[in-house]
């Protein structure tokens, strides 16, 4: 029986469950096509073995890995530094050894702002974000530091949204606002881009989040962070009322790109990784 040693770049996702993580097939299919000798481990961790996790991957010199839920905030305290990006937003979802530390960045917010500028730029726009989670807190802040001229923060919950847009106005300087969604929003005309950062329409390709859809037309970017279905039923509406759509698996690639690009230093192909999360996805 023979055995093999694998001495190249070791990298992986920690989160818990783990199974179905579309990630795994996105970044083996970069590391695949660009001919790196690396590998990209979906690990199950539980939130009390954390720690642990982040000990062993330091122990073992892997280049970094991917957090997710429910680890994203967690993590920080298993860490050394944090980007920017990271520290205003309190979240990391991806770490990244850097000259003996481990370093948390987050790349979700920065894969959202790279998958928007394929339709527009952000520099000077309006921006309503829907929800106040992590994903509403990513792209809030990544789009204020890509020069976004306002931010509003449109959530139920009125403490979490109202922290978001302090934190979006103390991090970037841009201002942003809190509007309550107490019943169906509105988007107001002088909206640029709209961006649905709930879970509405998670694995329900008929869920529509709680808008007035005739406040969607021409000149306006709807975006969704949804992946499974990524053709969700708000942008489905949107297209059909002729305002520009873009779906939540350009963010997911977007980021996905960027980690790849940190822990290995080379700039993967973003069509392939693409093609390789559709096929996971079954899309």
């Amino acid at each position: 029986m023979s055995t093999a040693t694998f001495l190249g770049v070791h990298t992986g996702s920690f989160s818990t469950p783990a199974v179905g993580n579309p990630t795994v097939a996105m970044v083996e299919a970069a590391y695949r096509h660009h001919g790196l000798d690396a590998r990209y481990l979906n690990c199950d961790v539980a939130p009390g073995s954390l720690g642990d996790a982040v000990a062993g991957a330091r122990a073992m010199g892997w280049a970094g890995f991917n957090c997710s839920l429910p680890h994203k905030v967690a993590v920080i305290d298993h860490l050394d530094l944090l980007a920017e990006s990271a520290e205003v937003i309190g979240a990391v979802n991806t770490v990244v050894a850097t000259d003996g530390d481990l370093v948390g960045h987050n790349t979700d917010g920065q894969g959202f702002v790279e998958s928007l500028r394929t339709v527009v730029d952000p520099t000077g726009l309006e921006v309503v974000v829907l929800g106040a989670g992590g994903a509403a807190r990513a792209v809030a802040v990544e789009t204020a530091l890509a020069g976004a001229a306002s931010v509003t923060v449109v959530n139920r919950n009125a403490r979490r949204g109202e922290e978001l847009a302090r934190v979006v106005t103390a991090g970037t300087a841009v201002p942003a606002t809190f509007v309550a969604w107490d019943r169906t929003y509105a988007v107001p005309d002088t909206t640029d881009v709209l961006v649905n950062a709930t879970s509405v329409g998670f694995g329900d390709g008929d869920a529509l989040v709680d808008v007035d859809l005739d406040s969607l037309g021409d000149g306006l970017v709807v975006a969704d962070v949804v992946v499974s279905p990524p053709r969700t039923a708000l942008l489905r509406a949107a297209a059909a009322r002729g305002a520009v759509t873009l779906d939540g698996l350009g963010m997911l690639v977007g980021q996905g790109a960027l980690a790849v690009r940190h822990w290995t230093g080379v700039e993967p192909d973003r069509d392939v990784m693409r093609a390789a999360v559709e096929r996971a996805l079954g899309v």
